[in-house]
């Protein structure tokens, strides 16, 4: 275990819910999800073999039932061969920190993330003064420095493989984040989009409550660079995903996922990027 290792400054408890949480959905035989109070953390593998990967690891304070998830479905006292992540942000890394110490299994991520997991820097504050619901006016209270990890984090293959994951390749998707990635396995279209976009509404207080489906952009209040953000959501359309498990949200499939892709890259500018806020405009100095 690495000495170096601790949470972030600013972590705590953030009190928010939806209808899903604490449940999970097996979308196909080896891919899984569940909800952490509104993000979903999914575990890749089939159950009968025991070899699997986790994607993400929820909000501050998830580990125990993440742990508890893993021995459902894998049997009790199962690790994953790694933990792979979208991004940094605090709803995606809350229960890292305190899996990796137990678990001494490495994490990925993409190498532009790496500053926010290893304490060398904090993200941008989330803007409460973007435009949309109640979760982006009270969004100064969400986390926003850095968790670290110290040595047991490492760089995405260069390759685009996904180390315990073969079939899958890893995408870069900037926008939410520096160095966001989602992740896809061509042979059955299946895309973990991460933040790039997701199914939910996700300033709206009460379309996260009760979870209303519909393909969005990603969450306002942390997105800084809406022009990366808009050719992220055009990269993952034009690979035709036929079903997607996104960061928050439920996981959709077919004709909705497509024809809700292709009016988010159509009306991207109208209907995602708000029209006001701390990082609508061009600002190279961000990060």
């Amino acid at each position: 275990m690495d000495q170096e290792m601790h949470e972030a400054g600013d972590n705590r408890f953030i009190p928010m819910t939806s209808i899903t949480s604490g449940s999970g959905r097996e979308v196909i035989n080896d891919v899984y999800y569940y909800t952490d109070q509104i993000a979903n953390i999914a575990f890749i593998g089939y159950p009968d073999k025991g070899d699997w990967v986790l994607i993400d690891a929820g909000l501050p304070g998830s580990a125990d039932e993440i742990r508890a998830e893993a021995a459902e479905r894998f049997g009790e006292n199962a690790k994953p061969s790694a933990i792979i992540l979208t991004h940094g942000h605090f709803d995606h890394v809350g229960g890292l920190v305190e899996l990796v110490q137990e678990w001494d299994v490495p994490v990925y991520a993409h190498e532009l993330e790496m500053p926010f997991l290893t304490g060398e820097k904090s993200y941008p504050e989330p803007d409460p003064s973007v435009e949309g619901g109640m979760l982006a006016k009270i969004s100064a209270i969400y986390p926003n420095e850095p968790i670290n990890l110290g040595k047991a984090v490492k760089p995405l293959p260069d390759d685009h493989s996904v180390p315990g994951l073969d079939d899958w390749e890893w995408i870069h998707t900037p926008g939410h984040s520096p160095g966001h990635v989602s992740f896809y396995r061509e042979n059955d279209s299946l895309l973990l989009s991460g933040d790039a976009f997701i199914t939910v509404r996700q300033d709206s207080f009460y379309n996260v409550l009760m979870q209303n489906d519909e393909v969005n952009g990603p969450p306002r209040y942390l997105t800084t660079d809406w022009e990366a953000a808009k050719k992220s959501v055009e990269k993952l359309e034009a690979i035709h995903p036929d079903m997607v498990v996104p960061g928050h949200g439920t996981a959709m499939q077919g004709e909705n996922l497509t024809e809700g892709l292709q009016e988010l890259v159509q009306t991207f500018d109208q209907t995602a990027k708000p029209s006001y806020g701390r990082y609508t405009e061009d600002d190279d100095d961000t990060y």
